[in-house]
């Protein structure tokens, strides 16, 4: 069947900007089954613009479409996504709550399953917006996955780690994955559970048509059941009230721990220099 294209959504620049740095395109091959290719150069990284049109996306997708499948992936044969735009999000009010945090509420409770199609490197939020997915199909011969923050020095997020903690089933992956900074290839992401399949968009079809995945949001529930299902990550997300800066609230908590620390080691070491005197 011939690949229709049923709508574009641009990454703009800014809100006010007719200029766009990439776009959302989502065509159908087949019946129900809607790819969602986001390209916004050089490695989709998660800015507001980004999130904010692949909300927009997923909101056409489920009121202007019947319901099927939506399958993500990247229109970059490197990258899936390579995660955060830091200087963004630090320099964005409101961006964890009303953009990436948004768009994690969206992708975990959609009304419709969801696959991620990693075509190459999912790296750190990039990552994460895959675990947010229903499924995961990775590319077998190229792209690693990783959460690198301990590498970057930067702490997670209760919604940013919890959705790891919800869906990654053996203790020693989910370690690998924060205390280690693992790279997993094809291989392992399939036998540590990271990953539902390996292939490209020909073993996606074939995945979605095996279990019939078209079929399963007619009656209305889906995306009530996947809500009750990770309660834990959708109430970290509605209950969250961190800073707007990457690790904010648990950076500062650190740094009032580790100087009271001091203090204690300063005080130990006086009076050990007056036991000697």
């Amino acid at each position: 069947m011939a690949t229709k294209t049923l709508f574009t959504v641009p990454v703009l620049v800014s809100p006010n900007s007719d200029k766009s740095n990439g776009s959302f395109v989502c065509t159908s091959s087949a019946p129900g089954v809607y790819l969602l290719t986001f390209t916004s150069p050089p490695d989709n990284r998660l800015t507001t613009a980004f999130c904010q049109a692949f909300i927009l996306s997923l909101d056409i997708i489920e009121f202007s479409y019947p319901t099927g499948v939506v399958i993500t992936t990247s229109g970059i044969p490197k990258f899936y996504s390579n995660g955060l735009d830091i200087e963004h999000l630090n320099s964005t009010k409101g961006f964890f709550a009303d953009s990436l945090f948004a768009l994690f509420t969206r992708l975990l409770t959609y009304p419709m399953p969801t696959i991620a199609l990693i075509n190459g490197h999912a790296f750190a939020g990039g990552f994460m917006v895959a675990m947010y997915h229903d499924y995961r199909i990775f590319n077998p011969s190229r792209g690693f996955l990783c959460l690198n923050e301990l590498d970057l020095g930067m702490p997670l997020q209760p919604p940013m780690s919890s959705i790891f903690r919800q869906k990654v089933v053996a203790p020693h992956v989910y370690r690998s994955l924060l205390l280690e900074a693992k790279r997993f290839g094809a291989k392992e992401a399939l036998e540590g559970g990271l990953v539902d399949a390996l292939g490209t968009l020909d073993e996606a079809l074939t995945f979605v048509a095996d279990r019939k995945l078209t079929e399963k949001s007619k009656t209305g529930v889906y995306g009530l059941l996947k809500r009750e299902m990770f309660r834990e990550t959708v109430a970290l997300i509605d209950g969250y009230e961190g800073s707007d800066k990457y690790g904010g609230g648990l950076t500062e908590k650190e740094d009032a721990r580790k100087k009271e620390g001091k203090s204690r080691v300063a005080e130990w070491e006086r009076n050990a220099i007056k036991a000697k005197l």
